[in-house]
């Protein structure tokens, strides 16, 4: 039920929290608690009139937002492998096409996590590729509970603010949103290089890739839309892959020698990772039948 900062402004409270109360996790008293602080002039005013909310609650208000978590869909729902904000968001990650053994090793690390910390592993599932969820599972479970209780109330707000922002339209909103775009230019015409096709993947593990994104590129050389745009970039490792060779062989090599069959640069990898999900990440190709470099531009 989605709603703009200025409605919510002049909502009646029933309705301010009918809109708001599951921006928390089973917590509507979290948007009960913002509602003194109303007019808010920016979407980002409110969040942090929510999360200041959560800070201020008693220790068990707050351990109970922790404990409400919902638990991983499938298989591994059946011994509370994680917890994540939907089915959508599991999916969207990959957990649904996870292998036995991973499920297995997400179950055992759960086990561990819960005996260790006593509240479910809460992750903001929207920022990890599937090898960083796992990774990231790993290290947490060497923490010690005061911090990883910290670690655990941040990754609620991370949530709490890609659902507000989804929520709420107005001035102000939350950085939320990350972006991957690219650019091919082809320096034998000194223009950019249209037609081009681009993939984008992301490395799952170091024999599975999983295809995010395929795009060719227009007149400018750039892609209509960026590759990954309105949510955050997953933490992983990607890598473009641009058609070279098939751009030259239907625009010819230019000056110099005939463009060889197969050509010296065919499909061209630029590998590079990603650890900023709110971050823009622009990575330009720069090439001729015969070289080609790359640089993180804006």
């Amino acid at each position: 039920m989605a709603s703009t900062l200025a409605a919510l402004n002049e909502a009646s409270d029933a309705d301010f929290v009918a809109v708001l109360g599951a921006v928390f996790e089973h917590a509507p008293w979290v948007a009960e608690a913002a509602l003194p602080q109303r007019p808010f002039a920016t979407v980002e005013a409110l969040f942090t009139a929510m999360r200041d909310a959560v800070h201020n609650a008693q220790d068990t208000r707050r351990l109970a937002l922790l404990t409400g978590h919902p638990e991983l869909a499938g298989r591994a729902a059946r011994s509370g492998a994680i917890a994540l904000e939907s089915i959508a968001e599991q999916a969207a990650a990959g957990l649904d096409r996870m292998s036995q053994a991973e499920y297995a090793r997400f179950e055992a690390l759960n086990a561990a996590y819960r005996e260790k910390f006593g509240i479910p592993f809460i992750l903001c599932v929207k920022r990890h590729g599937r090898a960083s969820l796992l990774k990231t599972f790993e290290a947490r479970l060497a923490s010690v509970p005061d911090v990883e209780r910290r670690t655990a109330e941040a990754e609620v707000m991370r949530i709490a603010a890609i659902r507000l922002n989804a929520l709420v339209s107005g001035p102000g909103p939350l950085s939320t949103t990350g972006r991957i775009s690219t650019h091919v230019l082809d320096t034998v015409r000194g223009k950019p290089a249209a037609g081009v096709a681009v993939d984008l993947v992301e490395f799952v593990s170091a024999t599975e890739t999983v295809l995010v994104a395929r795009a060719v590129t227009d007149a400018d050389g750039r892609t209509d839309m960026p590759l990954i745009h309105g949510r955050p970039v997953p933490i992983a490792t990607y890598e473009l892959r641009f058609g070279l060779g098939d751009h030259f062989r239907r625009v010819g090599a230019g000056p110099g020698p005939a463009l060889p069959e197969p050509p010296f640069l065919d499909i061209v990898p630029l590998r590079f990772g990603v650890g900023d999900p709110e971050g823009h990440y622009h990575v330009p190709l720069v090439a001729t039948p015969w070289s080609y470099q790359t640089y993180r531009g804006s």
